[in-house]
């Protein structure tokens, strides 16, 4: 840059006007803005370096500045950057140009996990192993899938990437701004299933009804488990799926299954705390949930209404797609040692 200054006063004190020093240093990266600045600047100061800047001097952001911030990222990553700022006594944007440019940390957002011990890990890893075992490459295209999930009338919202574009707050309309919540909304219990080529139709829970043994096998394996492999299968084999729930898990549950002559996951079976492996869990139900629950509903039947129609309308193709990550995402648990996978 000093070396293209000098170039143009030397032009300049030739005779040359701006236009034709930028015709002639046209080569050298030369824009219009920097040949007038420059010819001003030694027109002031009878020079080409730059005029000594007024406000508070940048902070120099030292060795020891670098160490320190890195010694309290690393007793706590959670800490306050204004608090350190303060601590440090330095200017907030300078911690935050060493924290982001020099030391190049990112700021990260916290997530909600499943609870893993090490007895759970370690049951999880073997159980994965297991299914690898047991489940051929097509065997998995057999498995019907299941669980349960609770959705109340509000509003669905991801605090994350739910935006909204606007000059100001203030031209947003209230029920675009805000979305509303209440102490207990109205609720409802959803049972449903679904396999790479089929889905059951979906089950409501009535209000007040605890699901034990015996309310899970009448109110959902009867209706739509007993005869999936003729409704869903075309009578060919398949697998039976679900978690390690009290009422999956009993022995009542269990004796009913292989009374029907029902191949299914075994309590021992399934890995535990593992909703990361259920399709149903990982995309499926939030798909439901956005699509039904786009706008809050006025009525528990509205809720309904909108379940079972976007439930219908949901595309095999996404339901397809999700199960088949299943096969992945329990080689993902395999070669993670057990450890979280997203």
């Amino acid at each position: 840059m000093a070396d293209a200054r000098s170039k143009i006063i030397t032009n300049y004190l030739w005779g040359n006007t701006p236009t034709e020093i930028l015709k002639k240093l046209k080569h050298e990266k030369v824009n219009r803005m920097l040949v007038y600045r420059t010819i001003k600047r030694y027109k002031e100061t009878s020079g080409i370096t730059d005029k000594a800047r007024s406000g508070r001097p940048p902070i120099a952001r030292s060795i020891r500045l670098s160490k320190a911030v890195r010694v309290r990222v690393a007793r706590n990553p959670r800490r306050s950057m204004r608090k350190m700022a303060k601590e440090l006594e330095i200017n907030s944007e300078s911690l935050r140009k060493l924290v982001y440019q020099d030391l190049r940390l990112k700021s990260l957002k916290r997530k909600m996990v499943h609870h893993l011990t090490p007895s759970i890990r370690q049951k999880r890893l073997e159980r994965c192993k297991g299914l690898l075992r047991r489940l051929g490459t097509q065997d998995f295209e057999k498995i019907l899938f299941s669980d349960e999930k609770l959705f109340t009338v509000e509003e669905a919202t991801n605090r994350q990437n739910d935006r909204i574009l606007s000059t100001t707050a203030k031209d947003i309309p209230r029920e675009v701004k805000f979305v509303d919540r209440v102490q207990k909304p109205q609720s409802i219990m959803v049972s449903g299933g679904v396999t790479a080529n089929s889905r059951t139709n979906l089950i409501f829970i009535p209000k007040g009804v605890k699901i034990n043994s015996e309310t899970y096998r009448k109110l959902i394996l009867e209706p739509e488990v007993k005869d999936a492999g003729h409704h869903l299968f075309k009578n060919q084999e398949w697998i039976f799926q679900q978690d390690s729930a009290p009422a999956h898990a009993s022995n009542a549950t269990q004796s009913w299954l292989r009374g029907q002559n029902i191949k299914f996951l075994s309590k021992t079976g399934w890995p535990p705390s593992s909703p990361d492996l259920n399709p149903l869990d990982y995309s499926v139900w939030g798909n439901l949930e956005k699509r039904a629950c786009a706008k809050p509903h006025k009525s528990l039947a509205s809720l309904l209404n909108a379940l079972t129609r976007e439930w219908n309308n949901m595309p095999q193709e996404d339901l397809r797609a999700a199960v088949l990550k299943f096969r992945t995402r329990i080689h993902s648990v395999v070669k993670n040692k057990s450890g979280y996978i997203e």
